[in-house]
């Protein structure tokens, strides 16, 4: 029964990419597997080869899996130890720039891209940076842009955001209004959001700082190579690449051409 499972996950996989380009084939598999079972639950389909006929017929159907593939769970200043490592480690040497570039591989819903947009106005470095923020989810991209999070979870935000070396009233950064918080516009006129897959996509643009954090998590070895390959090309010499707490460049093809900063934050700079 779990052989004929496996067959039926890749089999789906394979279909999504023939028929959709999206490329989930060098994902963790336990990490897929978990992620369609939901699915196949919330979209009432008995077993995965009905889910792989639903999806091939309705776009719209795929569109929901996609959602389930692409669970974003984020918020505003995670691990704020992170963030006050930026602040100190990293941006006396980002002010050194003329202009920066900044790009945030796997946004979801935005609230990486926000943080750093506020970190970077209280630096002083907001209106020289453009920030590329790019993710495979059209719906979590259209969501970021929007830059609207419930008030409940604004809450943790200013928690974390005052724990990160936050300089200002949190409040300050938004308005609220019907259980929602509204972010100030002006900290995404410098951001471009794009859709990009690190699994089928090329570098676009030289980048001062790279963050992707708590997204190589979902992938196998061998598409955290791609991904690590194509973050040392986008990279300008000497560049910072930050990831999630539970990632590291160690053991990886490209450990050897990067160096920590702060090790205990994930924060590499390139050789």
């Amino acid at each position: 029964m779990e052989r004929s499972t496996d067959i039926e996950l890749r089999l789906l996989i394979e279909a999504i990419y023939l028929k959709y380009s999206y490329d989930f084939r060098d994902y963790s598999g336990a990490s897929v597997k978990r992620r369609v079972q939901h699915a196949l639950l919330q979209l009432d389909c008995a077993t995965i080869s009905a889910l792989q006929e639903r999806v091939l017929h309705d776009p719209a159907a795929f569109m929901q899996l996609l959602q389930y593939l692409t669970i974003p769970v984020s918020e505003m200043f995670r691990d704020p130890g992170h963030f006050l490592a930026i602040r100190q480690e990293v941006v006396p040497l980002l002010k050194t720039y003329p202009s920066i570039k900044i790009w945030i591989a796997g946004c979801s819903t935005g609230e990486e891209v926000y943080s750093m947009a506020i970190l970077l106005r209280e630096e002083g470095l907001l209106e020289r940076t453009i920030i590329y923020a790019t993710d495979i989810n059209p719906r979590s991209l259209e969501k970021a842009k929007q830059g609207i999070f419930t008030l409940d979870n604004v809450r943790t935000y200013a928690d974390n955001y005052r724990a990160s070396g936050g300089k200002r009233d949190f409040a300050e950064y938004y308005n609220s209004a019907y259980g929602y918080a509204i972010f100030d516009k002006t900290l995404r006129e410098n951001v471009t959001f794009a859709d990009h897959s690190l699994a089928t996509d090329s570098v676009f643009s030289e980048t001062q700082l790279i963050s992707c954090r708590n997204v190589l998590i979902y992938f196998n070895k061998k598409l955290q190579d791609r991904a690590f390959g194509l973050f040392h090309e986008s990279l300008c010499h000497r560049g910072f690449l930050v990831l999630g707490s539970k990632e590291t460049l160690d053991f990886s093809a490209y450990g050897k051409r990067f160096e920590a900063l702060v090790k205990q934050e994930r924060i590499y700079r390139k050789s």
